[in-house]
């Protein structure tokens, strides 16, 4: 094995956790999370050398995994459908603290991906604007529209779903 083979597989141990994690705030879904990190791996790997010269490699890494992302989102809906070899988990069993980690979850999942994806840059990732703008190839101002709007649709969300608990308590 050669120094730069060791050397990205170093690379993939240290950032495949928090790829996964990013991921699957894109996607809602822990096998389609692993696709898209997978995809998103090869990629680093065609481009190793690019990448092992980065400042930051996490942000590297990051950036072509929501790009995978986003480029996923633009094809047909064929390619998009989630088949499951069991029943989705109801939210009901679940613990309070569970339950609402779901609701914000599934209000996230109804965004659309461009406000998801700048949500979780801006949030979860704790990237700057001109980070994240830098990252999904468009204007800070565009970021920051798209973060409000998403942001908005979220509490509308939220709001709705505590309205709905409320009545049936």
């Amino acid at each position: 094995m050669s120094a730069d083979d060791e050397a990205y597989l170093e690379y993939v141990d240290r950032v495949l956790p928090s790829l996964r994690r990013v991921a699957f705030l894109l996607c809602q879904d822990w096998h389609r999370a692993d696709d898209l990190v997978q995809g998103a791996l090869e990629r680093v790997y065609l481009h190793w050398a690019k990448a092992a010269a980065a400042r930051e490699p996490i942000a590297y890494a990051r950036t072509v995994l929501v790009r995978v992302f986003l480029g996923e989102q633009r094809t047909a809906w064929s390619r998009r459908v989630v088949l499951l070899d069991r029943p989705p988990e109801s939210a009901t069993a679940a613990p309070p603290d569970v339950a609402e980690r779901l609701v914000v979850r599934d209000a996230l999942r109804d965004l659309p991906a461009r406000q998801r994806a700048v949500l979780v840059l801006r949030f979860y990732c704790d990237l700057s604007v001109e980070q994240t703008a830098e990252t999904l190839h468009c204007s800070p101002g565009t970021v920051k529209s798209q973060a409000a709007r998403g942001l908005a649709k979220l509490r509308e969300a939220l709001t709705e779903n505590d309205a709905a608990a409320a009545a049936r308590s």
